[in-house]
Order: structure tokens, then C-alpha cells, then sequence
């Protein structure tokens, strides 16, 4: 788990420590008063741009003229040493994020390799209604803490896309030499994309096919590949389709053209024309079943914002206890210590205020 967690200069933080941690650790305080920008602080422990995909300038803290720091010491067992994680920017280069494990400065991607994060937040609860881009950031965050290559191929596939794009809407037309050396990093990161998106939807349903239909509504999961499911595919889907995509000027198949597919198993509704309610709890039990997943690997985190308060009792306790079976690191934010009281004898509590924080 992590312990001894440090935010620097990080949103409203200027200077917060938080130690003593446990498998439950809620963080308790008003609206505004910095609960959720804990949460961030410890995505960006992670590959990626963190929960709420920030520009770093925007999580300087307000008037700091140097850049933010979060570091965290990360318990791998009784006996051995922490080893401590780093995230941070500097005011010459405000728009580059650095990482350094246990000293060390290495790539962001390094990070996957020790934890296993993930999270659920107020602004995930439109997930099956919006855009497919956001069920694909979803899938691959969760395929991410599965593999942590998974975020390399998926950097490497969006560079090579951006610049296919880029031949096929120049006014010259693109030399096939450029487009065959371009595709072929494509169809090398997009295949080995194709294959953890699946792999991972594949070993979600093994799980969720496990779970009761209530308290939370089982979901049934479908990867939906853009045209193209294998590697060999997508080779000759591009190869196929170049004049087309010249004429729209864009790459019409791969990867990015994703799609999940969710469907309340019992009513055998798509998730989409499902209740707001049934919405919400087919994404717990979604969440539920990857952090069980995840924590059998590295360390599996999950951080949970607002999540128990909007919950009956019966579905917090149900929660509880599947957060608490998956061995998981679980971090939750609310108002009020209320909706946590059957878990507080077991859990560490903050009370944040204004960006300070007080052990209770």
C-alpha cells in the first residue's frame, strides 16, 4: 500500500503530508475544501494525466512560482525497504512531467510497473452515454493496470496515427514509402492495442460472471474493434483504405475507433438506455471487478470520489465488503464520516479543510 504521501505546491496543497495509511482511507471534508485534489495527486502515480486529465499548469498551486511535487513511499512487505515514488515539474520546463523511483529519473510509464491504479469519479457516471473516446480511455486505464506495457503501445499507436493524418491531409499526395513505414508502427502498436483491450474486456466478464445481479446491476461487456481485430487486419485494412481515407483526410479504421459495448445482463437493456441508477451501479460493478483483478498483480489502488454517499445502505455495505475481499488500497472522499461509520473502526480518517489536513 501507499503511506507517507506527500503533496507540494499541488492545487490548493502547499504543503501536505498524509501517514498511518490502511486498506480504507477516507478523506472527509466540505465541497471545495481539497478531498479530490488528494485523489489526483495520487493518480498521477500512474501512467497517464492522472483522473482529472489536467494540464500541469493548471495543478500548479495558484501564485507558486516553481512547479508541483507528489511523492509517496509504496509497502511491498513487512521486510522490505519502501520504495518511494515521485512526481513532479519544474518552472523552467512547466510543461513537462517528471518521475523518479527511489531516486532515479525514469519515464512515467515506469510507474505502471509497481501499482495497479484506478478510479471512479462523479464525472465517469455519463460514461455510457458520451463520447467513445471516453469508454476507450476507460478500457485502456483499466488494461493499463493489467499491463503495464499497454500505455507504450497505446503513445506510440496515437503518434503514428496523428502523423498518417498529417500525410493524408498535406496538399501533396503522401509517398507510399512514408505511409508503409508509418502503418507498420501502427499495425505493431494498434495489434498489440487490439489484443489488451480484448484480453481485458475477455478476463472482466470471467470475473463479473461470478458477481450476483444485485445489489449492483450485472453488466455484460463487448469489445468492439474499429474495423479491424487483429493485427493482420488492421495491415491490410490501412493498405485498403488509403484512398478513402485521403479523400476524408483522416484514418477511418484501428484502434481508435474502438468501441465498448455495455448491456444490463438481466433486463438485456444497453447500458446507454438504462436508468441513471442502473447506469451508476453497472460502473461499480465494473470497478469492483478490476480492482479485484488488479490487486492480484502489484499493488491495486482504487480511488473512489463521492461514491458511498449517493449509495443505499445496503449497497455501501455490499461495497464495503467487495472492496475489502479484493485487497485493494481503496481511497474515498465525502462530506461526512456518516456513510462510512460501519468501516471507520478499520480505516484512517483525514478531515480536510481549506487544503490542510488533520488526522481523526
Amino acid at each position: 500500500m501507499l503511506d507517507r504521501i506527500s503533496l507540494t505546491r499541488f492545487r490548493n496543497h502547499a504543503a501536505t503530508e498524509i501517514a498511518g495509511t490502511a486498506q480504507f482511507n477516507l478523506l472527509v471534508g466540505d465541497n471545495g475544501a481539497g478531498k479530490t485534489n488528494v485523489l489526483e495527486a495520487i493518480s498521477l502515480l500512474s501512467p497517464g494525466r492522472g483522473l482529472r486529465r489536467a494540464a500541469l499548469a493548471e495543478i500548479v498551486q495558484h501564485g507558486a512560482s516553481d512547479g508541483f511535487g507528489v511523492g509517496a513511499s509504496l509497502l511491498t512487505g513487512p521486510r522490505d525497504e519502501p520504495v518511494r515514488l515521485a512526481t513532479y515539474s519544474e518552472a523552467q520546463q512547466p510543461g513537462r512531467r517528471k518521475v523518479r523511483i527511489n531516486g532515479a529519473e525514469t519515464t512515467a510509464t515506469a510507474l505502471g510497473e509497481w501499482l495497479a491504479l484506478t478510479w471512479l469519479t462523479p464525472a465517469m457516471d455519463g460514461l455510457f452515454t458520451g463520447p467513445a473516446a471516453d469508454r476507450r480511455r476507460f478500457i485502456d486505464r483499466m488494461a493499463l493496470a493489467l499491463d503495464p506495457a499497454h500505455a507504450v503501445h497505446a503513445s506510440r499507436y496515437e503518434g503514428a496515427l496523428r502523423e498518417r493524418n498529417r500525410l493524408l491531409s498535406d496538399d501533396r499526395p503522401p509517398e507510399s514509402a512514408w505511409l508503409d513505414a508509418i502503418e507498420a508502427q501502427m499495425v505493431e502498436h494498434g495489434g498489440r492495442l487490439i489484443a489488451g483491450r480484448a484480453n481485458l474486456v475477455d478476463t472482466l466478464m470471467g470475473r463479473i460472471a461470478h458477481m450476483p445481479n444485485e445489489p449492483f446491476a450485472r453488466p455484460a461487456l463487448t469489445y468492439a474493434p474499429g474495423g479491424a481485430d487483429t493485427a493482420e487486419a488492421l495491415s491490410q485494412a490501412l493498405f485498403d483504405g488509403r484512398q478513402r481515407d485521403r479523400a476524408a483526410q483522416r484514418t477511418l479504421i484501428g484502434p481508435h475507433r474502438d468501441e465498448l459495448e455495455v448491456v444490463h445482463a438481466a433486463k438485456r437493456v444497453t447500458a446507454a438506455q438504462s436508468s441513471t441508477g442502473e447506469q451508476k451501479a453497472m460502473l461499480v460493478a465494473i470497478t469492483l471487478a478490476h480492482a479485484a483483478l488488479a490487486a492480484q498483480g502489484r499493488a491495486g489502488l482504487l480511488l473512489l470520489d463521492e461514491v458511498a454517499a449517493h449509495l443505499d445502505p445496503v449497497r455501501r455495505a455490499a461495497l464495503f465488503d467487495q472492496l475489502e475481499a479484493s485487497g485493494a488500497q481503496v481511497w474515498m472522499t465525502g462530506t461526512e464520516t456518516a456513510p462510512f461509520e460501519t468501516i471507520a473502526d478499520r480505516a484512517a480518517i483525514w478531515r480536510i479543510t481549506a487544503g490542510q489536513i488533520t488526522r481523526l
